[in-house]
C-alpha cells in the first residue's frame, strides 16, 4: 500500500467493469476502495493472508496477471480480481511422517504431476515475485527439497502460477510442501534420498552384479 502523496493528478480506469477514478498514486487496490469497488472490502492481507488480490490486468492489447497491491494506478487500463483458487487437490498431514527417508516417494505420491513439466515457461511468466518456479519444482521432484523451499522464499501463495500450469502441478503448493517438510525435519542429504528412492523403483539384481563384475 501507498501513503498519501498529495498528487492532483488522476488516471482513469476500469477495475471489475466500474469506471473509477484515482489519484496516479494509488495501487489497484487502493483505487478500488476510493472507487466504491465492493469486490475487495475484505482484501486478504489486511486479514493476515497475503496474495489474494490478484488480478488479470489489460493494458491496451496486452495482458497480463499481478497483484493489485503492488500495481499502481494508470489511465486506461481494466484490473479484473480473480477469484480465489479452488481448494487444494494435494492433502497430507505432516505428522504422517515418521522420518525423512520416504519424503521423495511421499512426495511423488502427493504431487504425481511434478515430474510431467513441460517448461512451458507459463508459471515463471505469471509469477508476480520473479520466483523461478520452474526450477523450484524441478529441485522438489529431484528430492532437494531445502532448496526448493529455498526457491519458494518469496512466494506469497496467490496460485497464479497454479492457474497457469496446463498440467496442473500446482508449483504454489509444491513450494509450500518444500518449506514445512524442510523445517519439519532436519533433513538428510538429498543426493542419499533420491538415490535410495531409484533403488526401491528399479531393485538391484544379482544380474546387475555379474554384470558389472
Amino acid at each position: 500500500m501507498t501513503e498519501n502523496a498529495g498528487s492532483d493528478s488522476f488516471v482513469d480506469l476500469l477495475i471489475n467493469g466500474v469506471k473509477v477514478r484515482a489519484e496516479s498514486h494509488m495501487t489497484i487496490v487502493e483505487a478500488a476502495w476510493a472507487g466504491g469497488v465492493p469486490r475487495v472490502t475484505g482484501v486478504g492481507c489486511l486479514e493476515g493472508m497475503c496474495g489474494s488480490c490478484r488480478i488479470l490486468l489489460r493494458r491496451g492489447s496486452a495482458v497480463s496477471v499481478a497483484l493489485a497491491c503492488e500495481t499502481f494506478a494508470e489511465d486506461g487500463i481494466e484490473a479484473l480480481f480473480l477469484p480465489a483458487p479452488s481448494a487444494a487437490r494435494h492433502q497430507y498431514e505432516l505428522t504422517d511422517f515418521k522420518d525423512g527417508w520416504d519424503i521423495q516417494a511421499r512426495f511423488q505420491e502427493i504431487f504425481p504431476e511434478a515430474e510431467r513439466c513441460r517448461h512451458c515457461h507459463g508459471c515463471v511468466q505469471s509469477c508476480p515475485k520473479g520466483i523461478k518456479v520452474e526450477e523450484g519444482v524441478a529441485l522438489a521432484a529431484a528430492g532437494r527439497f531445502r532448496e526448493a523451499g529455498e526457491a519458494f522464499i518469496e512466494c506469497v501463495m496467490c496460485e497464479l502460477c497454479d492457474n497457469a500450469c496446463p498440467e496442473q502441478i500446482a508449483p504454489a503448493h509444491v513450494g509450500l510442501f518444500s518449506r514445512r517438510i524442510t523445517a519439519f525435519f532436519h533433513l538428510r542429504p538429498p543426493n542419499l534420498i533420491h538415490r535410495l528412492e531409484e533403488l526401491r523403483q528399479e531393485p538391484f539384481s544379482a544380474t546387475d552384479e555379474k554384470e558389472s563384475s
